[in-house]
């Protein structure tokens, strides 16, 4: 493993393990997103507080730590860009699973979207794309995310190569993974639409 790979992993998985929606919230006085709602510390869960710029703002800067990692490695790594594909999957994974937090964190969706856009903005935007069709036509937030990240491997390797592809490919079957308990809602008919009284997801 070569030093640039290394650099990529570290710098990717400690920026993507920075918990924006916990920091926002106790921020703002609203004490420990972790003990409300599915107890991740996502977007979906601070929105859960009934404040959307707190949701908001958490989407923003879990999509831009991603990104930013990306960006980071691509800037003093140009070559190759294996490097800073990985550095958009290690963010992926460090805010799915962040030290500081017991490796306990969110769902993935907004650091999956950084990632992308920072990589490959086509592909990014056609995620963005298929998650608003999906949740506009089902209002059901989490199969717009699966069928986004389930054809998202699709687009990258049209778009940009096996490579990509397959990065892609493992960030959804771990976005599927986190998902889980949502598919089983899915199945079952009992996922709560978008608007809708909740307090999981």
């Amino acid at each position: 493993m070569t030093n640039d790979v290394i650099m990529a992993l570290v710098v990717g998985y400690l920026l993507g393990s920075i918990p924006f929606g916990l920091l926002l919230t106790r921020a703002a006085g609203l004490g420990d997103i972790r003990g409300i709602g599915s107890g991740n510390i996502g977007a979906t869960n601070v929105l859960r507080t009934g404040n959307r710029w707190l949701a908001a703002g958490t989407l923003v800067l879990d999509c831009a730590k991603a990104a930013a990692a990306v960006l980071i490695i691509r800037y003093f790594v140009p070559e190759p860009p294996l490097a800073y594909s990985l550095a958009g999957m290690a963010a992926f994974a460090g805010h799915i699973f962040p030290v500081w937090l017991g490796f306990k964190g969110g769902k993935g969706v907004a650091t999956y979207i950084g990632a992308l856009l920072a990589i490959n903005w086509q592909v990014g935007l056609i995620f963005c794309a298929v998650w608003l069709f999906i949740a506009a036509t089902r209002r059901i937030s989490s199969l717009a995310a699966l069928t986004a990240a389930a054809t998202a491997p699709i687009f990258a390797y049209v778009l940009s190569g096996p490579h990509l592809a397959a990065g892609t490919g493992a960030m959804t079957l771990l976005l599927f993974f986190t998902h889980r308990a949502n598919i089983a809602r899915l199945l079952s008919d009992t996922e709560p639409k978008i608007g809708a009284d909740k307090t999981a997801q």
